[in-house]
């Protein structure tokens, strides 16, 4: 199996990756090749692993085994490791409605379908470029997944009108004619496989520095999609004809997100080839200003930048953030993929151990979850958050700072990061009423998040064990 890997987690998986004899790394970026002995062969690969744009984690897309496999791996990092399929996969194709026109593009109406066992809308965003003609609303078009998005994004995927598969060797269009004249474009001359009838070559940036075996395994594995996916659209309606539908399945995609733990065990098997200061991961992942001062650090202190064993809290927030007087989102992410905001508050205290409390103010109307109180005018929602810990509990108080009840909730573990704290909620709560009697909530939703695939065994364990702890100590 061929796979290659971008992003800030490359060096950590080459080296996983290393370890695997039916796994090799390929089309290697220059800094990989410098860090590990040994060349990487600009061969295809079966499989792309390139970090989400947030740095949250990985996505997956290539051959259905080859993704499932190497997705299999990557889930077993460490426990707050979590892996999701994705519904709208790159590079399949949709016939939809255009619902809304924006200022740089459109949204795309594509139907509706499962996804992670119930129903939803879905919909994608085609920019004005990627289309040959005006678009308004209403019209009806069929579009392909450019850039899918991991299901924690708030974005929606990019579209395209154009149907093609992409590479850095090789893209085959659909509909268009094969580039010629000078550089790799005489090379379709030279090797042996044609492209499919009414497919065009496209070469891509890497085309110069690869073998013309190379570049015809590429191509014939592009002419074989081609063949799948003109086969789904020979009976295909018109798309102004036939209802709003998926078209083309696409290219199997796969989404990784790591939690803390399993960010700290990538920076274990990334010290294997490179200097890694502790937290490379964890800090790289929470803000591009940081991401550049870690590169830096390592840089200037080479091999010793290994040495420290503590991840450095105090230093990373009192240079980046959060501190005292700072706004910090919540960001409440869910077993099944899904990214929740509970709001933003101020930081009311720091403390450079890796605590932060987070004050908000309530609006009025609904009662507290789980705690049955009305909230009123005045309500204040008072959570202390530890870097690492599995759990954070959150104190409402009233407009008299009466204390309506104490939410704990147990999660995997949390990441301070600048602008935004995060985890994944493990659905399973302890509560304590202003009464004073304590309450575990929601065992039977992490039982269901178990069996839906979504939480892997192990961590409901983890969760479960905490939740008793919990329990005990209020």
């Amino acid at each position: 199996m061929n796979v290659r890997v971008r992003g800030i987690y490359s060096t950590a998986l080459t080296a996983a990756f290393a370890d695997h004899e039916d796994i090799s790394v390929v089309q290697a970026s220059e800094a990989i090749g410098d860090r590990f002995e040994g060349s990487f062969p600009l061969a295809p690969a079966d499989a792309s692993v390139e970090t989400t744009g947030d740095r949250q984690g990985v996505g997956v897309v290539g051959d259905p085994d080859a993704v499932e496999t190497l997705a299999g791996l990557l889930a077993d990092t460490g426990r707050d490791a979590l892996c999701w399929r994705d519904s709208m996969p790159r590079d399949a194709v949709f016939d939809g409605r255009v619902s809304e026109t924006l200022g740089s593009g459109a949204v795309v109406d594509l139907g509706s379908g499962p996804e992670h066992g119930s129903p939803r809308d879905r919909e994608g965003f085609l920019p004005y470029d990627r289309a040959e003609d005006r678009i308004e609303t209403g019209d009806r078009l069929r579009v392909q997944v450019r850039e899918p998005t991991p299901p924690w994004g708030s974005d929606r995927p990019v579209l395209d009108t154009e149907i093609r598969f992409p590479g850095e060797l090789v893209r085959l269009v659909r509909g268009g004619k094969t580039t010629r004249g000078g550089g790799p474009a005489d090379v379709v001359d030279l090797i042996p496989t044609d492209p499919r009838e009414g497919w065009g070559v496209r070469w891509g940036r890497r085309a110069d520095d690869a073998d013309f075996d190379t570049l015809d395994d590429v191509l014939a594995t592009y002419n074989e999609q081609a063949e799948s996916l003109d086969a789904s659209l020979e009976d295909a309606p018109d798309p102004g004809e036939g209802k709003l539908a998926r078209r083309w399945a696409g290219t199997a995609t796969r989404w990784l997100w790591f939690g803390r733990e399993s960010r700290f065990a990538l920076d274990e098997r990334r010290r294997e080839a490179a200097p890694t200061m502790a937290g490379h991961h964890r800090i790289k992942a929470g803000d591009d200003r940081a991401s550049a001062a870690v590169d830096f650090a390592e840089a200037v202190c080479g091999p010793a930048a290994s040495d420290d064993a503590d991840f450095p809290f105090d230093v990373v927030t009192r240079q980046f953030g959060p501190r005292e007087g700072d706004r910090v989102e919540i960001g409440h992410g869910k077993p099944d993929g899904r990214y929740i905001s509970l709001g933003r508050g101020e930081v009311a205290e720091y403390d450079p151990d890796g605590t932060v409390t987070v004050s908000r103010e309530l609006s009025p109307g609904g009662t507290l979850d789980a705690i049955g109180e009305p909230i009123e005018a005045g309500d204040v929602a008072v959570t202390k958050f530890k870097e690492g810990r599995w759990w954070y509990a959150t104190v409402y108080r009233d407009a008299e700072d009466r204390r309506k009840g104490t939410y704990v909730n147990v999660c995997t573990p949390v990441e301070v990061f600048p602008d935004t704290v995060r985890y994944v909620d493990l659905h399973v709560d302890v509560v304590k009423h202003g009464d004073g009697r304590v309450e575990r909530v929601d065992d039977d939703e992490l039982d269901d998040a178990v069996e839906a695939g979504n939480v892997p065994e192990k961590l409901a364990e983890k969760a479960r064990s905490v939740a008793s702890a919990v329990e005990n100590a209020l």
